[in-house]
This record gives C-alpha cells, structure tokens and sequence, in this order.
C-alpha cells in the first residue's frame, strides 16, 4: 500500500498489459464531524468517481481495517468484471483447500506430549536389557529420575502433566514396598551382563568406594544413623551406600548399610559375593585408603584377590617414613619398596598436588589462627575434619594450635602412596588407582543429576527401592553417555536430555480409519540430537 496525503493507492499485480484495468483505489475522506470515509474512487478516462463507501470510523485501527476491507472489494470487483484476470485462481483454490485440511487435521489432535527425553530414554533403557523387568511402574520411575528428578509425589504431577499417565502416589508406594531383593538382584545381573558385553567378555578391574546419603528427619531407626558425614551433615540420619563399578565407570552392584558404621567393614562382602556370583578369575580390587585397615588386607590376601589400595604413608613404621622422607622427589618420581611377603608399596610425588596439598592446608590453618584470636577454638574445634592434626590440648580447658605439627605436615606435600600385591609395572598401578575417579562421578551424577538424596522415604524397604532405582537410573545414564560419544555427537547427556525435552509428539485421531497416528517433531534447533531419535543408532551399538 502506498499513500500519498489522504489517498491510499491499490497495488495490484506488476504485469504491464493488465494496467488498464486497475483504476480503482482507495481514498480516505476527513468528515467535518471528526471521522473519516472510507471509499472506492475509479478513475477512468481523466475523470474520478466514487463507486462506494467502505465506512466510516474516527479511530485509526478501524479505519485501517477499513482500509483492508476496501482492498478486497477491489480485488473482488476487478475479478467479477474481467475473469481472465483471475490468474490466481486455482492457485487460491489450492491454498483454500490447504487451508481446511490443516484445520481438519489440527482439529483431529487428540494429545501433544513433551516425550522426547522419554523416547530416547526408552530406547536406552531396553538396549540395557531392563526390559527384561516387566512393570511398567518401575519404568516410569526409572525414566522421571533422569529426566525430572524430584519426590515420588512431584513424580505423580509430571507423569500426569506431561503423558497424560494416570499413577498415583498410593500406586507408586505400593509398589515400592513389594519390590524385594529378587529385583535388587536382577537389576545388578542385567547391569553386570551388558556390562561385560561391552568390555568385550571381561571385567578386569574392580573399583569400590563409599558415599553417605542424609535424609530430611530428626528421627534414627536400625538403618538411619547419625555418624560422619561425608557432605557436612553430621547432625542428619544417614546411611552408607557402596557402589562397585567397572573400569569404564558403569556401575556393578551396590550394598546399603547403617549411617554410623565403619566404611572398610562394607567392602569385601559385597565384592566376595559379586565375584562367587559372576565366578570371576583374573581381576584386580581399587579401593582408596579410607576402606583399608590391616584385618581387611589380610582377608583380601586370603582369599586370593590382587589388589590396589591407597596406602596411608604418614602411618607407615618409623623406617618406612625415614625412607620416605630421604628421596629426592621430583615431579612424577614414583619409587618403590618392599613390604615382603608380596606387597609393595609405591609412593609418587606430584607439584600439583603438592601446591593443592599447601594451599589447602594455608586455609584450613587461617581459620583456625582466626578462631584462636577471636577466642572461640574449643575442644569442639578437634573432631572436625582438618582440623585435628594442628590442634594440642593443654590441660583440660586450654586448645592452641601447634606448629610443630604443621612444618611436619608439610614434609610429605606432594606425596602419594599405593599399596599392591600385583605384578603391574609401578606406572600402571598408579594409572589403576587414578581411575577411582570414576566411582566419584558415579557418585556425583546420582546426587546432582539422579537426586538420589536427600531421601524422604522412612521405611527399610521403600529406602531400598529408591535405591534401587536410582542404580538402574545411574546405568541408563552411563549407557547414554556412551551411546552419545560412540555416536560422535558434540553434546554432553545433560544437555541432549535437556534439548530432547522441548521435542514434542503429536497423536491425531483419523475419525473414519477409527485409529490414532503419532508424528515425532524434529526442529531444526534438534538437529544435534536427531540421531538419537534415528532406530538405527540403537542397532547392535
């Protein structure tokens, strides 16, 4: 539309030979009163003539809508006299008829779900092989850990918000209570099954460590104990949760034990019975030094096992320590001694963590020194982590803070030591002991991404449950991560899940075929995860 003052031109077709037939446009006309006319002007031959009014408004969006309304009249009027010049007929009949499919078809939708985190999750899911537990229920609550980790009773909303799935929180509680040890113990055997698969018919290596997890009560029963805590939370019932897991950091199987019991009375059970259960031979158990004491070494000797464990060097005999402390320690230096009987001890020297290990030791000092002015270092000060090893009592009353013992400390700054009874060259069993950090991320993504704690539950069997459930959670996670990179997709599993959740499904019901047909959309903007959604990527991966 282009205006010039008053009169608004019609701007038809561009096609030069049709010109003649265009003399009509659109003039608006301000009234004495105020409002302004709206009309159709023709000008033909020189001379101008108003062929009708459209209205008459005083408020400009009416007088635009006016204006609107003037264009197709002309459009209309033009058509109905020369009909050649209609030559968009059938293109208009086209989009008409476009036009009422789609509104049939949108017409005809009978759902819309957000499920793209859930088709993908579904397919990992039975790749795993916990397709094998047939129950629905566990499915769900498996699926809305990853993907919407929060209460069974936020659980109930999001299923019912999203899948239009109807469970309810009785439902869900009940099934929590009937799920015994026989699904506990399918759950590790499926996990343990496709884990081997995937390292190609072995587990060579065998990573333990512990976590505690702290629930939101005052109250302690036979399970939930108080003890410490390895988040700070000291004052909560807790219990201890053991994860074994594979070298590729999957999880393996998993042991639950009382909040206030000793970590290194945790280990060897779990891991006598996974290796009688699997009838494992040529394996070597990584465990961190915290789980070690002399009884537990023993019995791993005993029973045959190769091992790799931290070893606790500030505790050696007084000729081992002397030992120590004479090397010339380089960066990456790893040296070697003989304990007998089989055992070696090797200790290693880092600069970055010997810059880790002074700093550390600077701040946890700092506070100390600014309790100790401030006049508030009291006997509490002493079982707080850290904080022991600096700390001399005076009499019954009196704390100060001992230097000696920290210029002591800082002599082993940098040192790490590792104990073993393998054959392994001194490089590979440090290599060994490093990987470690694969149950800490175990750890981690069940408690920041699973949400595994804090847990609400109150009884002994709904407490296993949820454990439960989060392990084969924690499995699908792992499987995903690895399905991701094995794919070559630039995209961490948070982020795909995340973007897979504004992927949406449409179901459309066909009335006369009496069925419902689904479509799956894929936005450009899913481009990153498409593959995901692709069978074939699923196909003997």
């Amino acid at each position: 539309m282009a205006k010039t003052g008053n009169v608004c031109n019609f701007a038809p077709p561009t096609f030069g030979w049709r010109k003649r037939f265009f003399n009509m446009y659109i003039k608006k006309k301000k009234n004495r009163s105020g409002t302004t006319s709206v009309v159709v002007v023709d000008k033909s031959e020189g001379s101008y003539r108003e062929l009708v009014t459209i209205g008459i408004a005083s408020d400009e969006k009416q007088i635009e809508q006016l204006v609107a309304e003037g264009r197709k009249w002309i459009y209309d009027e033009t058509t109905r006299r020369h009909p050649r010049l209609d030559l968009f007929g059938e293109e208009r009949e086209a989009r008409r008829e476009e036009l009422e499919q789609v509104e049939r078809v949108l017409s005809n939708i009978s759902n819309v779900l957000l499920n793209g985190a859930d088709l993908i999750l579904d397919r990992v899911f039975d790749k795993v092989g916990f397709c094998r537990i047939e129950d629905e229920v566990f499915r769900k609550l498996v699926k809305a850990r990853l993907a919407y980790p929060a209460s069974k009773a936020a659980t109930v909303e999001y299923l019912k918000n999203h899948f239009d799935e109807d469970v309810s929180l009785s439902k869900i509680y009940r099934y929590m209570d009937k799920l015994g040890d026989r699904q506990h113990e399918l759950v590790q055997e499926i996990s343990v099954r496709h884990t081997i698969e995937m390292l190609g018919g072995r587990i060579g290596t065998l990573f333990y460590d512990v976590t505690t997890l702290y629930f939101e009560a005052d109250r302690e029963d036979e399970l939930r104990k108080t003890g410490f805590s390895k988040e700070g939370r000291h004052r909560d019932p807790q219990i201890i949760l053991g994860l074994l897991v594979s070298a590729d950091g999957n999880p393996l199987a998993y042991c639950i034990h009382e909040g206030n019991r000793y970590e290194g009375n945790t280990m060897l059970p779990v891991i006598r019975e996974f290796v009688e259960r699997y009838r494992l031979e040529d394996f070597v158990v990584v465990a961190d030094s915290g789980l070690m004491n002399s009884a537990n070494i023993a019995e791993l000797e005993a029973l045959g096992y190769e091992y790799i464990l931290g070893a606790r060097i500030k505790s050696e005999g007084a000729a081992v320590r002397k030992w120590i402390l004479e090397q010339q320690w380089e960066d990456g230096v790893i040296r070697e001694y003989d304990k007998g009987g089989g055992r070696r001890l090797l200790v290693g020297y880092s600069e970055k963590r010997a810059h880790k290990d002074l700093r550390n030791r600077e701040k946890g000092l700092q506070r100390l020194e600014k309790a100790y002015r401030r006049g508030s270092l009291t006997k509490e000060n002493i079982n707080r982590r850290g904080y022991n090893k600096f700390l001399a009592m005076e009499g019954n009353v009196h704390v100060a803070i001992d230097y000696d013992r920290v210029s002591e400390d800082a002599k082993w700054d940098g040192l790490k030591g590792y104990l073993t009874n393998t054959h392994v060259s001194e490089t590979q069993v440090c290599d060994a002991y490093h990987n470690l950090w694969n149950v800490e991320r175990a750890f981690r993504i069940a408690k920041s991404k699973i949400e595994i704690r804090p847990i609400f539950h109150f009884t002994r069997r709904r407490i296993e449950a949820h454990i439960c459930i989060c392990f084969v959670a924690l499995k699908v996670y792992k499987e995903l991560e690895r399905v991701i990179k094995q794919t070559g997709l630039p995209i961490s599993v948070d982020k795909a899940l995340a973007l897979a959740k504004t992927v949406t499904t449409v179901q459309v019901k066909l009335p006369l075929n009496q069925t419902t047909i689904s479509k799956t959309m894929l936005m450009p903007r899913h481009a990153r995860i498409a593959k995901l959604f692709d069978p074939t990527t699923w196909e003997a991966r």
